[in-house]
């Protein structure tokens, strides 16, 4: 393999960019969820759900309730917010979860498309294996196992029937008459969920666990609605086209055979899917606007004896666990000491540029070049082994080209796979590379793509999600959903007038018994679960503590609100890290930065953003951070009121 000087490859890296850089931004995509197009709009429809069984289900609330938590969203994120209140000493009967889908799970029901495993270990993904006594039965779970575990984890703490499922959150309002968030909601019922009815509840409290990637989005491609065979995104897998289930890992997709199959998007979930796709289409087109980075996985079951031994030998294994994963991603432990995950991810020198390090001490504007110069020396050499592990793989030199990544690690998510580059090595699997273009149109039965027109019968759009970073960061923005505080202000209107504001990346101020889970101005790392895990933990600390003040769990009301003073004290405190993460400026166009929008943004916008940034440090001086906090005992920054 050719060595290339540090200067042509950022000149590479450049020229890559240029390409992908467009005009319209985040408006070159439609979130499905709003489209005018009835056909695209159905595309989010939910083709698991077993209406029948979800009909015969006493409903956990109606219309006029008053609930002590209501907690949107049955995912990883709202099923830990409801455990923690649990183990703080909450009843679960104080306790409702409402669920648009039709089952547990987030974005593991969503998502089942074949061959999906989580791409972080599943020791330290799963969460509370060791209250569980759950022994994962591979280093990466399926998304099977995820979503089975997550049930489970729902019955053990007697939530199975606190969750009403097929029901959409549409506003929320605090009302100080009644010291209550009014939720206005939407449920359904009856063949696909269609038969919609309206209740309202007042809820105490309120947490949004809307997860990081709620919204699928696919490209303002013309004609696209107009395609005539059948069609589907990722994220809702119809095995009624493909043939298999949603229930095998590895499924006979038999139904795909003599089929001419096409699927937009190279990204982690057709990473994934592609080599499944594969076996089984007659003809398999890829069309890629930008390859991602391919790493290998290392897939292998879990063996009994290493598990007792080493993995988990100990109470509080699971902490350590996630904590030293985290430090080896953040490059806050010395290159020597001990990674007891040691895969792909912990391998990552200059990840760090994205999750924050304490490495580095802190960046200062006037810092920020030669700090991405130095982000850009790490990562070299690992950016070099993804193209030369490309070049080995794939024989024909031409698609080993198109499939080279060139863009630093952290510009988007790197994937692991053992058999995706290996596809690409078979007669009937075509990629069609546009040249960070993107596909030009589709036509009733083809896609057009570099002039060309492509015949397909199905059609598969690995479209992605509309990014975290939407309204800045705004938890509620992620769904759509308008939240009105006290005073009449809305959420959206806060953020817009002075930037995002928390304390801890959880709860801000005007908007009282409201809580959620980062990622602004909180800590991160590339395994979402300890964020998380952490969060949920910190948020039912300071409620119990509340209720204790106020005289006990099972008693009257309390009013929890962060003071003004001490969310503009943890704003000032994120912002002075923001200039850490100013590599994101050498990435190509992405979700990281809202396709480009991000660097177009005028420097008083810049500045509002840089209030969100996620602890530069990283994740576990994050919790350390937490952690003393609630060590102080003394709830700085917090007001309490009981009503």
């Amino acid at each position: 393999m050719v060595t290339i000087s540090p200067e042509e490859q950022f000149q590479k890296y450049a020229i890559e960019a240029a390409k992908r850089k467009r005009e319209d931004g985040m408006d070159q995509f439609q979130d499905l969820h709003l489209a005018d197009n009835e056909r695209l709009r159905h595309l989010v429809d939910d083709p698991f759900a077993d209406h029948p069984a979800l009909d015969k289900l006493s409903p956990p609330l109606t219309s006029g309730d008053r609930v002590k938590f209501l907690i949107v969203g049955a995912g990883m994120g709202g099923i830990l917010n409801a455990i923690r209140l649990v183990q703080a000493g909450f009843s679960a009967d104080q306790i409702r979860i409402i669920e648009v889908a039709g089952g547990i799970g987030g974005t593991w029901y969503w998502n089942r498309y074949p061959g999906l495993h989580c791409d972080v270990e599943a020791y330290i993904y799963l969460p509370m294996l060791e209250e569980m006594g759950y022994v994962p039965p591979q280093k990466y779970e399926s998304a099977i196992g995820i979503r089975s575990y997550l049930i489970s984890m729902v019955k053990k703490y007697g939530l199975e029937d606190k969750v009403m499922f097929r029901t959409q959150l549409d506003g929320l309002q605090w009302d100080d008459s009644i010291q209550a968030w009014k939720a206005d909601m939407r449920t359904g019922r009856g063949e696909n969920g269609q038969e919609k009815s309206i209740l309202w509840v007042n809820a105490e409290f309120v947490f949004l666990s809307v997860g990081l990637f709620p919204r699928p989005q696919v490209p303002k491609v013309p004609g696209l609605a107009g395609f005539e065979g059948p069609m589907f995104h990722t994220s809702r897998w119809d095995y009624s086209i493909t043939g298999g289930s949603s229930e095998e890992p590895y499924t006979v997709m038999d139904k795909l055979k003599g089929k001419r199959v096409g699927i937009i998007g190279t990204g982690a979930s057709a990473i994934q899917a592609v080599p499944e796709l594969a076996k089984y289409a007659q003809e398999l087109y890829i069309f890629q606007r930008t390859p991602s980075q391919v790493n290998a996985r290392g897939q292998r079951d879990t063996d009994p004896t290493e598990w007792k031994e080493r993995i988990a030998p100990r109470p509080g294994w699971q902490k350590e666990r996630m904590e030293n994963f985290a430090d080896h991603v953040s490059a806050n432990l010395p290159d020597e000491h001990e990674d007891l995950v040691a895969d792909g991810w912990s391998g990552l020198k200059a990840f760090c540029s994205i999750v924050g390090s304490g490495r580095f001490g802190l960046i200062t504007p006037d810092k920020a070049p030669g700090h991405i110069a130095t982000m850009l020396e790490r990562d070299a050499p690992h950016t070099a082994g993804v193209r030369k592990r490309v070049a080995e793989i794939v024989e024909d030199k031409e698609t080993a080209e198109k499939l080279t990544p060139w863009y630093p690690t952290w510009c988007k998510r790197p994937t692991f796979n053992d058999f995706y580059l290996q596809t690409f090595n078979k007669s009937h699997v075509h990629l069609v590379d546009t040249d960070g273009k993107g596909v030009e149109k589709i036509t009733p039965r083809a896609v057009v793509a570099n002039g060309k027109e492509y015949p397909i019968d199905i059609l598969i759009l690995s479209t992605g999600y509309r990014s975290p970073g939407v309204g800045a960061g705004n938890p509620a923005a992620k769904v759509g959903l308008e939240v009105v505080g006290r005073d009449g202000r809305s959420l959206s209107n806060k953020w817009a007038s002075q930037g995002p504001t928390t304390l801890h990346g959880c709860c801000t101020n005007g908007f009282p018994n409201m809580f959620w889970s980062g990622p602004g101005q909180a800590g991160v790392t590339a395994n979402f679960a300890h964020c998380l895990n952490e969060l949920s933990k910190h948020v039912a600390y300071i409620i119990g503590v509340a209720h204790e003040r106020a005289g006990g769990k099972q008693k009257g009301g309390v009013i929890i609100e962060p003071t003004i003073d001490a969310e503009e004290q943890w704003s000032m405190l994120c912002m002075q890290g923001a200039a850490y993460f100013g590599s994101i400026a050498t990435c190509t166009p992405g979700y990281i930065t809202l396709e480009g929008d991000v660097l177009k943004a005028n420097p008083q916008e810049l500045m509002k953003r840089a209030r969100g940034s996620t602890w530069y440090r990283g994740m576990v001086p994050f919790v350390r951070e937490l952690e003393t906090w609630r060590d102080e005992g003394n709830m700085r920054g917090i007001e309490i009121r009981v009503t």
